[in-house]
């Protein structure tokens, strides 16, 4: 591959363990709506921009709802938890800190901009990275290559030069469409999904900063 410089965050559940909190939402919204959601549904919509996501949602579920109005009510719900509940994942302080000022560093993520936000916030990292990409700004969500490729753009360097960290099949099989050098650190809700067609499977976040620092030898 190229000589790496840079390397590209997906956010939840990577970086902190949003995908619970979406998923105690969801299974909630679900419930009130007298249905229960199949983890495969879950699974589908990891990822994804926020509108095509819980639209998966409403369709699987057959809710008679429109999707707009069922993303207005998952929204409310999870802010006051991501506010109340959000910490970071183990070694995410460490993985920082082996690259930080030897590459340039951006998140790419599917949440919209104000859950990014209140994260940057909570944990205080927002100066670890130089780029940010969020769902408000792409056409199409993961698993297409888009939020990537301008991830890359907006760094200055060519996705082939870009490392890129992710938790589900869905965005790393965005990463790789997009060129990039793909680690997919499985979480304990993706780790039954398919990354066979990744570069590196992490054990967490510590093995992945391991292997990166393979790239800084």
């Amino acid at each position: 591959m190229e000589k790496v410089k840079a390397v590209i965050f997906d956010m939840d559940g990577l970086m902190i363990d949003t995908e619970r909190l979406y998923f105690d939402v969801e299974r909630l919204i679900a419930r009130n709506f007298g249905k229960e959601v199949e983890d495969q549904t879950l699974w589908k919509m990891m990822g994804r921009k926020p509108l095509e996501a819980i639209t998966i949602f409403a369709k699987d579920l057959g809710l008679d709802i429109s999707p707009e109005e069922l993303l207005n009510i998952r929204d409310d719900l999870f802010v006051k938890k991501l506010i109340n509940e959000v910490e970071a994942l183990p070694g995410l302080f460490e993985i920082l800190n082996v690259i930080r000022g030897k590459m340039k560093v951006a998140i790419a993520t599917g949440s919209p901009k104000k859950f990014l936000e209140i994260v940057l916030d909570k944990l205080k990292i927002e100066d670890y990275f130089d780029v940010f990409v969020t769902s408000d700004e792409i056409e199409k969500g993961k698993p297409d290559p888009e939020i990537y490729i301008m991830a890359a753009k907006r760094l200055e360097v060519i996705p082939a030069e870009c490392i890129v960290l992710e938790d589900s099949s869905n965005g790393a099989l965005a990463a790789v469409r997009a060129g990039c050098y793909t680690i997919a650190v499985p979480s304990a809700y993706t780790n039954r999904q398919d990354f066979s067609f990744v570069n590196y499977i992490a054990r967490d976040l510590k093995d992945a900063a391991e292997k990166i620092n393979e790239f800084l030898g």
